[in-house]
């Protein structure tokens, strides 16, 4: 892929990873992975080791008006990555957000947490949302690489990080890019939703013939 720069690498590679932008629909989803998540790993994505019931609160605040929360499902629709880009707006201020990510630990080191980072800028930028913050701890090293990579100004103070990162302004390119993921991240769901029904569609059929086998074999006896 000769004569594309990094930059583009990158915003291609973003489209071909279907990031589904989630609604009230998905709550079960969202509160299942974030369960799922072990107690080291609730630690990093919040900051403190969360409860069940810490993220019951949190999933019932999330304002899907407001913010954009993203998932990456794989083929039995479970959210095995997600994002939450909050937008703070303040009367006589530029708007500003806050992002923060997790992903399942089985679906690691493929680059979803990035994946997830360049989708929320881009909607950021279109919003017209110029600024993106990300806290962190200190220790969350995978979170900071990608602040870093993205060109955040990173500021330690002991166990914590702050990133702070200016966003370019919205242009035609970064407004096709948001429409190409969103139509390319519909249908692949959309596909994933039709697979599934059919084959528990399948196995349903599988269960009633081997009922009728069972209830066949009984019957001879």
């Amino acid at each position: 892929m000769t004569g594309l720069s990094q930059d583009q690498l990158r915003k291609t590679e973003s489209v071909l990873v279907p990031i589904v932008t989630l609604s009230n629909e998905h709550l079960p989803q969202i509160t299942q992975h974030l369960k799922d998540l072990s107690e080291h790993d609730r630690h990093l994505r919040f900051g403190y080791t969360a409860t069940d019931e810490h993220i019951n609160r949190y999933v019932q605040s999330l304002n899907f008006e407001r913010d954009e929360i993203y998932g990456i499902f794989n083929t039995e629709l479970e959210i095995i990555a997600m994002a939450h880009l909050a937008i703070i707006k303040k009367e006589g201020r530029e708007s500003s957000s806050e992002f923060g990510v997790s992903v399942s630990a089985h679906a690691r080191a493929r680059g979803y947490g990035a994946r997830l980072f360049d989708r929320a800028v881009i909607h950021a930028r279109n919003e017209k949302v110029y600024q993106m913050y990300i806290h962190a701890l200190s220790e969350n090293a995978p979170m900071i690489k990608i602040a870093r990579k993205g060109g955040a100004r990173i500021e330690r103070d002991g166990a914590e990080t702050e990133a702070y990162l200016s966003l370019p302004k919205r242009d035609l390119d970064s407004r096709i890019t948001e429409f190409v993921a969103d139509q390319y991240a519909k249908t692949n769901y959309s596909i994933k939703e039709d697979a599934k029904r059919f084959w528990n569609f399948l196995a349903k059929v599988q269960e009633i013939r081997q009922g009728v086998r069972e209830t066949r074999h009984q019957a001879a006896e």
